[in-house]
């Protein structure tokens, strides 16, 4: 398994769910952890918490159910010939670190040059969060997204940008709150092309 493939193989999927604990099993982890922290899991604030956490993650975590590419197979042709750079900037991301399971948040910048035919907007950030949605690193984030536009659209260039808070970071470890991680992955023109990387950077930036 790649890195571009992450956690979205067919057949890790198959492993996973063939050793996938149930739903009680899961609370039941919970219970442990808050046993070993020293809590108490009968006190009424904590009574249903093993519940809350497993749908907590459930939702953090849903990403493994998607197929990213499949959002990407609708298109459009009738765009009267544009073929300049298509831009959304500032797209708000959450994931979880791989190594902590804590929160990354941060905004993502995503583009591409069109070859003859376009996609709907939103199908982008949804690529963006099947993937966020998952344990992740950054740097792997960041090119699962841009190999998924390019593969499925093939347009001429992706570029990307995520610019992302870690908390494993912030909150733990060397406590070092307001740190952001930027990192870049670009394709075809976005890569060959320095004028066009720098309109993308600097558009990017814009807000």
């Amino acid at each position: 398994m790649t890195p571009y493939d992450h956690g979205s193989s067919k057949a890790a999927k198959q492993i996973i769910e063939n050793e996938r604990p149930t739903r009680a099993e899961a609370e039941d982890a919970v219970d442990v952890l808050l046993r070993w922290i020293g809590e108490d899991p009968s006190r009424e604030g904590l009574a249903n918490t093993p519940a809350r956490v497993v749908r907590a993650w459930e939702e953090f975590c849903s990403g493994y159910n998607d197929d990213p590419a499949s959002l990407l197979s609708s298109t459009f042709e009738e765009v009267e010939g544009y073929d300049d750079m298509v831009l959304l900037r500032n797209i708000e991301m959450q994931s979880h670190c791989e190594h902590h399971m804590v929160p990354i948040t941060g905004v993502a910048h995503i583009a591409y040059m069109p070859d003859r035919r376009v996609v709907g907007i939103s199908k982008l950030a949804r690529v963006l969060e099947s993937y966020a949605r998952r344990l992740q690193t950054q740097e792997t984030l960041t090119a699962q997204v841009a190999a998924c536009i390019q593969g499925a659209l093939q347009p001429r260039g992706v570029a990307i940008m995520i610019d992302a808070q870690h908390q494993c970071m912030t909150t733990r470890g060397v406590h070092k709150p307001g740190v952001s991680m930027v990192t870049t992955r670009f394709t075809g023109l976005f890569e060959t092309d320095a004028e066009l990387r720098a309109r993308f950077m600097n558009q990017a930036q814009l807000g």
